[in-house]
């Protein structure tokens, strides 16, 4: 089943030049889709339209079955949840609490209901000791994992990530990541992630590639990140295990394509 269609999709925000430019792509339910592109391709245009903060030019947009349009705007955000780039543009709160209380607040959740919900959500993203602490105190992994609590809280059957890794450091994303793949594998939730990454997108189970607001190219990441010339002229990276393999290619070691370097490393355990 299609949880995200997108068709035909153009939004221009000068009225000049198209920022997505007649985009079509679907995203299926359970799945966990990423979304690559350089800056300035549509990545996070794409995720604002989803939610409804952009409005299309032409073309249309369903979550879940729904038209996006005015009418079903409210369903469709109860449908969607979405973490952005800079987790210090969604806070609210004086505390971590305070801030995964803010959308039960607003959804009129009932006050004895709403601390056994803040306290769930806060052990899924391991911030339990943390509730009284005022956001500015924690670090970057730390308040996207509020930001993820505060959007879980609120039961979404969809999340979408606009890159929300991007501003962390190496062990801030790898945190992330793994939480967003615990989502995904566990909850069965629907991932959309507009990201930077290419490890990320190696882990997913299909990726959009973006440029100048078209797609030129999709499907399962070990067919994608194969076009290894075509991703590079487009100023994006190749995963790491995919570097070692041509390397090694050279010094005349032949090994299969494994994208994950994890299949990489007990590849040449089996070599060895």
């Amino acid at each position: 089943m299609k949880k995200i269609e997108v068709k035909d999709c153009t939004f221009s925000y000068d009225d000049t030049v198209n920022a997505v430019d007649s985009i079509s792509f679907s995203v299926e339910e359970g799945s966990y889709t990423t979304i690559i592109g350089h800056n300035g391709s549509g990545k996070s245009t794409i995720a604002k339209l989803t939610i409804g903060l952009l409005e299309m030019k032409s073309g249309e947009i369903k979550i879940d079955g729904l038209l996006l349009n005015e009418e079903n705007l409210n369903d469709i955000r109860e449908k969607v949840g979405i973490v952005f780039q800079n987790p210090d543009n969604q806070f609210i709160g004086a505390t971590v609490a305070d801030d995964i209380a803010f959308g039960l607040e607003n959804h009129q959740v009932a006050s004895e209901k709403m601390d056994e919900i803040i306290q769930e959500y806060a052990k899924r993203v391991n911030m339990s000791d943390y509730l009284n602490r005022e956001p500015v105190s924690l670090s970057g992994g730390q308040k996207q994992r509020v930001a993820i609590a505060g959007v879980l809280a609120m039961n979404p059957d969809i999340i979408i990530f606009d890159e929300a890794t991007s501003m962390l450091d190496p062990k801030g994303k790898a945190e992330i990541n793994a939480l967003i793949h615990e989502l995904n594998e566990k909850n069965q939730m629907t991932i959309l992630s507009i990201t930077h990454d290419i490890e990320e997108v190696v882990k997913s189970d299909y990726v959009i590639v973006l440029d100048k607001g078209k797609v030129v190219l999709e499907g399962k990441p070990k067919d994608v990140l194969l076009h290894e010339k075509q991703l590079i002229d487009l100023k994006l990276d190749i995963p790491f295990s995919l570097k070692v393999i041509n390397e090694l290619k050279k010094q005349g070691i032949e090994l299969k394509k494994s994208i994950t370097l994890e299949g990489l490393v007990d590849e040449l355990c089996q070599l060895r």
